[in-house]
């Protein structure tokens, strides 16, 4: 097997030639005394298109209506046909909001028939979009576990950072699903959070931030979930051009190439995931898919061209964005 191939970055992002910075491929090697590899794939990723009824500051898709990136029903169906095919046992859909891409119900259908535990990554604000009201009944219908975006507990936070009247609607949107049994600790109706830091710093320790959000949550509102993760944002798309416009991208590249932690790596999703952009090219992960950089060369493309027994095993494509997931306690 060849070594892991170094992102070639956009200029903001370089930071070889920041003083005593090392690249995160120099870092791995030093590290592990191995280039960074995949060692299974587990779950498959699959980004459904870029649009989104939202435009979230801290998107690395640099997601938004306008948008017209979009997955295809033949890419689709080949999509499917892995699935059928192959021992990958989740399903995990993303977007943009990937509710908006008309094909939605129809791949998480076929997954659940095929026997695939199937993830939707959503912003809770897409269920009242016109059209999308039986959402909430058809994820429980399919036993979809749901990972919601909730920047906080609070109305004034959530509603400066994606827009006024949010929160109510994530709220709404969070107790019609608690009102279907999601929430309560079943397997079949697992309801996690997502927390982004709202500017250029480390997401705080996750199990105390679970804490808070659960007392809050429950205390104001009345709603459950079963557990919350806390990402640190990722130095790509949107938000990228917020730290490069206000001057920070540099000291945050700092602060995360400081707070690396060699422990995260056993965990990194990259190592256990397949990521498909909404054209049907493979990644090892969705940031990779947002900087254009598809899984190593020597390794199939396409998912039409799609080769468990060698994808599985192939080296990581790795960037100085990669610090990120491995900062602190890390983002996978």
């Amino acid at each position: 097997m060849r070594g892991a191939k170094t992102l070639a970055l956009p200029p903001c992002l370089r930071i070889d030639a920041m003083e005593n910075c090392p690249g995160f491929g120099d870092r791995i090697r030093k590290t592990q005394a191995a280039a960074l590899a995949a060692i299974d794939i587990s779950v498959l990723q699959v980004n459904l298109g870029y649009r989104c009824n939202m435009a979230c500051s801290h998107c690395h898709v640099d997601a938004r209506p306008g948008r017209d990136q979009m997955m295809g029903e033949e890419t689709i169906n080949a999509v499917i046909e892995v699935l059928k095919n192959n021992d990958i046992s989740t399903l995990d859909i993303t977007g943009g909001a990937p509710e908006m891409n008309p094909h939605f119900g129809y791949l998480v259908k076929k997954a659940r028939e095929a026997g695939r535990r199937v993830i939707v990554r959503t912003n809770l604000t897409i269920f009242f979009e016109e059209g999308m009201g039986h959402l909430p009944e058809f994820m429980s219908e399919n036993s979809i576990r749901v990972i919601a975006s909730l920047p906080c507990y609070t109305e004034d936070n959530v509603d400066h950072a994606r827009g006024e009247g949010t929160f109510k609607k994530c709220i709404k949107a969070l107790a019609a699903l608690n009102s279907l049994g999601y929430g309560r600790g079943s397997a079949d109706k697992e309801l996690d959070l997502v927390y982004n830091p709202s500017g250029p710093f480390l997401a705080p320790p996750q199990k105390a931030l679970e804490e808070d959000y659960k007392r809050e949550l429950k205390k104001n509102y009345g709603i459950t979930f079963d557990s919350l993760y806390a990402f640190t944002n990722m130095p790509v798309g949107r938000f990228r051009d917020l730290l490069v416009r206000t001057g920070g991208l540099e000291r945050y590249m700092e602060d995360l190439i400081s707070a690396f932690n060699a422990e995260n790596l056993r965990g990194l999703m990259c190592r256990k995931l397949l990521n498909i952009g909404w054209d049907g090219l493979l990644y090892d992960c969705d940031f990779n898919q947002m900087l254009g950089v598809p899984v190593h060369p020597h390794f199939p493309q396409h998912i039409k061209g799609f080769d468990y027994s060698r994808l599985k095993n192939r080296p990581i494509a790795v960037g100085e964005h990669c610090y990120t997931c491995t900062a602190g306690q890390g983002s996978t």
